[in-house]
């Protein structure tokens, strides 16, 4: 993000926001996940890969790949199939919804696991997914996110921690944020975040933040 924490330009154009070294950075911290947790929205805005791409030799390791997606809309083209691991979507949609068969045919044909979770207002609530990749033994789980399920897990105290890389620059005020949160009602009432680790990371600042509520900051 940007020192105002802007992730992107109002035309979504985001590469380059963060250096080399920060996206080099960020494949560690996949390769040491056991899942990767994104929503369908940006899927269909940036058709990410999330595999995990080091240069050192040997196989790298193929976390497992999550998308939230309540009615299906991940395209089957999408390039989570295009390199190998497994995916996991996660939807709302119903067995008895005429769409819901074709679609998941076309994603299973894709290689896709689809998984249907109870809805509560058309939608999986996010402890119902985190309880269940829990069942998976996914242990440790980096979410990739837009501003909307990035803000959602954090405001409903679901975040461990936030790992943020920061850069030296300014996006402007229409550029796209990085969380969309509730306006506190005051100063005091604003969410709290306690430093727990902080590093320089090419011409980026990384920040590994916790929530307040999540304990107190480890001494470094």
């Amino acid at each position: 993000m940007s020192l105002a924490g802007r992730t992107a330009l109002a035309s979504g154009a985001s590469r380059g926001v963060s250096g080399e070294a920060a996206r080099a950075d960020v494949q560690r911290w996949r390769a040491r996940s056991a899942a990767i947790l994104t929503g369908v929205g940006t899927v269909l805005a940036d058709d990410p890969r999330l595999d995990v791409r080091l240069e050192a030799a040997g196989e790298p390791p193929r976390p497992l790949r999550v998308v939230l997606d309540s009615t299906l809309r991940t395209p089957p083209g999408a390039r989570l199939f295009s390199v190998p691991g497994e995916v996991l979507i996660i939807t709302a949609l119903p067995a008895s919804d005429p769409d819901w068969e074709p679609r998941c045919a076309a994603l299973a044909a894709h290689g896709a696991r689809i998984e249907t979770l109870p809805a509560v207002d058309a939608r999986v609530p996010l402890a119902t997914v985190l309880e269940r990749l829990g069942e998976l033994e996914i242990n440790e789980l980096q979410v990739e996110a837009g501003p909307t399920l990035a803000g959602e897990l954090l405001r409903q105290g679901l975040c461990d921690e936030l790992l943020l890389y920061v850069a030296p620059k300014l996006l402007g005020p229409a550029a796209r944020p990085l969380l969309e949160l509730p306006e506190p009602a005051s100063l005091e009432a604003a969410l709290g975040l306690a430093i727990a680790e902080t590093a320089r990371v090419g011409d980026d600042l990384r920040l590994r933040l916790r929530p307040r509520a999540a304990g107190a900051a480890e001494q470094h």
